[in-house]
Order: structure tokens, then sequence, then C-alpha cells
């Protein structure tokens, strides 16, 4: 996707605010599934330079640790594991560095998408979800037979909810360039 300079600035900008509105109990009158992964999934998809992953990490970092200081949320996943997200999102990032690359004008690739999306999905919950059972000390003996029930509970709901901010950002695509193609042709008649 050849985005102009301009409007992947305004993509960047959208996409923070709506991990700022959705993550955790940040903003209590919103009461939205978390976007998180899917802001670094379709940042990767969407906005070319690569410092737009650190900043969209250290934005999710101030909101937690904001949320803990002065929100009163709970500190539960304050861990030495909280630096497991750094593959955890990064894995989301490429993911959509890679769907880049393969993505085609075509109805068809949305298959490709899906499949792109599930696998970031899983391998981000690998490490976020493996990395506190493993390395945050909550759990005194964690396990790969605890991870695999926790994926069963946990990574459905996180690839459902990142699902629905995907697939409303491919409507939201499919429907703007369908406007701006009317337009085009309305301007070239």
């Amino acid at each position: 996707m050849n985005l102009s300079p301009r409007h992947q600035l305004l993509l960047g900008l959208a996409l923070a605010a709506l991990m700022a509105m959705t993550r955790g109990q940040h903003f209590a009158t919103v009461n939205l599934p978390s976007a998180s992964w899917a802001v670094f999934f379709l940042a990767g998809v969407l906005l070319k330079p690569r410092w737009v992953f650190p900043v969209l990490f250290l934005e999710a970092s101030l909101l937690d640790m904001a949320a803990v200081q002065w929100a009163g949320v709970s500190d539960w996943c304050m861990s030495p594991a909280y630096w497991m997200l750094v593959p955890a999102y990064g894995s989301l990032w490429l993911g959509g560095r890679l769907y880049a690359g393969m993505h085609r004008q075509q109805l068809s690739n949305l298959l490709l998408l899906a499949a792109v999306v599930s696998v970031s999905a899983f391998v981000c919950y690998l490490f976020s979800g493996g990395g506190f059972l493993f390395f945050s000390g909550r759990y005194p003996d964690p396990s790969l037979a605890q991870l695999g029930e926790r994926i069963g509970v946990y990574y459905p709901r996180n690839l459902t909810s990142m699902a629905l901010y995907v697939g409303a950002a491919c409507i939201l695509f499919i429907s703007l360039q369908a406007a701006f193609a009317g337009r085009k042709s309305e301007v070239q008649s």
C-alpha cells in the first residue's frame, strides 16, 4: 500500500488515539475491547517508518503505568514479564509488514489477511501470555499444560477483538477507496 506521508501521519494519530481509548480501563466512559493488538498489526501494514513501533510501544507502556499509578488499575500484570510485550507486539507489527508486502487489491486476499492476522496473534499470545506465565513470578510451577489451557481461554478472545478492529479497518479502507475512485472518475468526466 502506497500511502502519502500525510495520510500515514493521520492514520498513525488515529491508531494511537484508538489504542489510548481502548487500552484497559483508562477511560471510564469508553468500554470497548482493547485495540492494542490490532493497532500494532495495522501500523505494520499501513505505516512505513520503523520508528512507529517503538513510539506505539512507549504509548502503551505509558498508558499502563498511568493506569496503575493514577487510575487505580491493578498492577498484577506489571512484572519482569512485561518486557515480553516487546516481541509480542513486534510479532504483530512484523506480521503487518509481511502482509503489506503480499497485499493485492483482490477480494481473495482477505483469506491471506485472515491467515496472517491469526498467525501473528498466536505468536503474540505465545510471547505475551506465555511470557507472563513463565516469567512474571506469579505462578509457582508454570508448565506447558498450563500454557495450553491459557491459550484455549485467552487466545480466542484476543483474536476476536483483533479481528473486529482489523475487519472494521478493511471495511473503512474499501469504502474510502470506492469513494475516491468514484470522485476521481467524476473529475475525469
